[in-house]
């Protein structure tokens, strides 16, 4: 993607880019035809497994406010008491704090390129998968990762955050 690609993005679109080839990685931001505002309609738009969709979940810890980023499989609920247990009691984030934290509006909440930097937590369940797609910044961007390289773009830890087929996942 050259200089002038950019320009035509939209602007949290264009942020993801730009962290994306400062760190090097093989795969720019793509923008679909269609949303891609849940997880199940960018595995369709896609023709991959939900389970390869990194959605970002985006909660609000509660002793100081901060952004926590869970950035979960697709196929997986994400378990707020195990993701409290880990950064601390966590509530319920609203589309405005959403879009303050990260300056990414629901539904294209990218696991990198935030206004604030999250706490961030990375579902051990995406290494299921070789290949993952994350949202790049927009309801309709998506970009290509490995498991390993959202560690390392990230720089979060990988852990158990995801309900069991016993809790109810879905």
């Amino acid at each position: 993607m050259c200089g002038a690609e950019l320009h035509t993005l939209p602007e949290g679109v264009q942020r993801v880019a730009r962290v994306l080839q400062d760190a090097n990685h093989p795969h720019d931001p793509i923008m679909l035809d269609g949303a891609a505002r849940t997880a199940q309609e960018a595995a369709d738009s896609l023709g991959v497994q939900l389970g390869q969709i990194a959605k970002s979940v985006i909660f609000k810890r509660k002793e100081d406010g901060v952004a926590v980023l869970v950035v979960a499989s697709g196929d997986r609920r994400v378990d707020e008491k195990k993701v409290s247990a880990l950064v601390g009691k966590i509530g319920r984030a609203d589309a405005d704090f959403v879009k303050a934290q990260t300056g990414f509006t629901i539904g294209g909440v990218s696991p990198v390129a935030h206004l604030n930097p999250p706490v961030t937590l990375l579902d051990q369940d995406l290494w299921r998968f070789a290949d993952i797609w994350a949202a790049a910044g927009h309801p309709h961007g998506v970009f290509q990762l490995r498991p390993e390289d959202l560690k390392r773009l990230t720089g979060a830890p990988v852990a158990d955050v995801a309900l069991t087929s016993q809790e109810g996942q879905t």
